[in-house]
């Protein structure tokens, strides 16, 4: 009988192959069949899952998106339960920040998605925009929680020190890969803003 054949799992394989060459070398040339080549498979196996170069973009950034979701969901957990606003914000946060190979190699794959699209400002695309619109949109639900626990100032914007603390991490993350600083030296930043946000007790 022959062996069924898994396709969301090749599909997967050849994705990560791309990622891997995002972050070591970058995605303006990377061809499709150098993606063939880094997942040892053939090019006609490639374009037979994925028919464009930017279809398979596309959905190496929704591998990415899913392995950073898994990274912010485990550190939320180490953080304690229940969960609070405090430890969800700070986890998903601390998660993203390259403190550790798997975070400095995730940081490095966004970077060469951003570089990708500075170069060539027509693959910008709304699918691009939705993990860190929801990213955002999910941090400042966690900060009206806060408010509304008492333990975040509620004069504060939720949604503009979202934006400004994504920023941030984002900023944080950009000078550990430029040698700025190193991981401990950006966590310790974010750390001390994160406190100074959660700084009133719960009613």
């Amino acid at each position: 009988m022959p062996r069924r054949v898994d396709h969301e799992q090749r599909r997967r394989h050849i994705g990560e192959a791309l990622l891997r060459i995002a972050s070591t070398r970058g995605l303006q040339h990377a061809s499709m069949r150098e993606v063939a080549g880094e997942a040892d498979v053939s090019l006609r196996l490639v374009q037979y899952y994925f028919h464009t170069k930017d279809e398979l973009l596309m959905a190496g950034l929704g591998y990415l998106g899913e392995r950073l979701a898994e990274r912010i969901r485990a550190r939320i957990r180490a953080l304690g339960l229940p969960p609070t606003p405090h430890s969800i914000v700070s986890g998903t946060l601390t998660a993203i920040l390259p403190t550790d190979e798997e975070s400095h190699q995730i940081t490095r794959t966004y970077t060469a998605y951003y570089a990708l699209v500075l170069g060539e400002p027509g693959r910008a695309t709304p699918d691009g925009l939705a993990y860190p619109n929801s990213l955002e949109r999910f941090l400042a639900t966690q900060l009206r929680t806060g408010q509304d626990a008492g333990t975040v100032d509620p004069a504060v914007s939720a949604d503009v020190v979202a934006a400004g603390l994504l920023a941030l991490t984002n900023g944080l993350g950009a000078s550990v890969l430029g040698g700025q600083r190193d991981g401990p030296a950006a966590l310790a930043i974010l750390t001390y803003h994160l406190d100074h946000i959660f700084t009133r007790g719960p009613h």
